[in-house]
Order: C-alpha cells, then structure tokens, then sequence
C-alpha cells in the first residue's frame, strides 16, 4: 500500500476518528510538508477501497468551516495485527481437551447451522441457490465457484478460510460439510479434500428428484 495511505490508517487506528486537518498536522510531523489538497485526494482513493468510512459533519462550538470527520471500516481493521486465530485455536483446543469428539463436532456442526441461517432458500431452485452460497463463500474467504457435473453440480473451494486451525484436525472440515449441506438443503459427497493434499476441496451436489 502507499506510504501516505498507510499513515492515514495508522491515524485513524490510534484517534478513532479524525478530521482532515487532524490528519494533515500528523503528517507533517511524520514526514514534512503535505496539504490538505493531498491528503483529500489519498482519503477518496481509501474511500473507493472501502477502508474508510464516508465523511461525517462534526458539529463546532465555535463559528467556522463546517468539519468532517473520517474512521476505519471494517475491513480496514482486518489490516492490523489482532489475535483472533491465537484466540479460535486455543478455543478449539480446549473444546477438543475437554470434550468428546462428538461433543465438539455438535458444538462446531451448531456454529454451522447458525452462519447459515441467513441465506438458506429451501424454495429456490438449486442452481440459485448455488449462486447465492457461491457468493456467501467468497465473502467469507472461500474462493469459491460452481459449475455442472452431468446432471448434478459441482461447488469448488480453493482457499480455506481456517487454514492454520484446520492442520491436524477433522472437526472445521466437518463444520465445513455442514455449512455447504445446511446452506444448499442438499447433502453433498466429498470429492477433493486440502487436507488430504488435493488443490481444492470439491463437492459432488446431486440435483434433487422434485426437479428443482
């Protein structure tokens, strides 16, 4: 990323929130000179990445030139260091300690039903329903697609959001089959598996009898 657009992020990070000028007096203690023409024109680029929010009108006790201010996204935290996989893998770890492997996979299939619940359309015919979950997955980091198989369908992953929680255990492949069987109201066959040292994990979906 550009130098000056990560400075900007790294403001924002540490204020929360900042105001053009905030930003500009930053910068020129880090790095000298810059105008607030510039540092405008490196915030509508960040806007166009979705790194940082819209300007917002910050009301002024005092009489002057109305104030925006601007903040992260989302998105843009996922940027900095956090300690959520140190976090899930001490999580799953315990659960694996602590329970039977039943238990654990009940807990994890659990997560499964409810990160689906948002999208499963048990009406929609099968190929849009593909599409949406085609969609949901990549949104979550999957790099996923489809396509058809004969008379059935084919869903491709090749990336697993989980890969350094996955290594060594069954349980988020598991929550992985239970998510695509949940979303799709089909249960799928297993035909690549990552884990197993295959390129991508694929699944066999088999067109249901009612025709949809």
């Amino acid at each position: 990323m550009q130098e000056t657009r990560r400075h900007i992020l790294d403001i924002l990070r540490r204020r929360g929130q900042a105001t053009v000028d905030d930003i500009v007096d930053e910068l020129q203690k880090r790095r000298g000179s810059i105008t607030a023409v510039t540092v405008r024109h490196h915030l509508m680029r960040l806007q166009e990445e979705d790194l940082i929010t819209s300007p917002e009108l910050r009301r002024r006790s005092s009489p002057g030139r109305p104030q925006y201010i601007y903040a992260l996204t989302e998105k843009a935290k996922d940027l900095f260091p956090n300690n959520y996989q140190r976090l899930a893998m001490g999580l799953l770890m315990e659960l694996q300690k602590q329970l039977p492997k039943d238990g654990v996979n009940v807990i994890l299939e659990g997560v499964a039903d409810t990160m689906a619940q948002d999208v499963y359309m048990p009406d929609a015919p099968l190929a849009e329903r593909l599409d949406v979950v085609v969609e949901y997955l990549n949104q979550s980091g999957y790099e996923a697609s489809w396509q058809r198989e004969g008379d059935n369908f084919l869903l491709i992953t090749s990336n697993c959001p989980y890969h350094g929680l996955a290594e060594g255990s069954g349980s988020l492949c598991q929550m992985d089959m239970r998510l695509v069987s949940t979303l799709l109201g089909v249960i799928p066959r297993r035909l690549n598996h990552v884990m197993q040292g295959d390129a991508h994990c694929s699944y066999l979906i088999p067109q249901v009898t009612n025709g949809r």
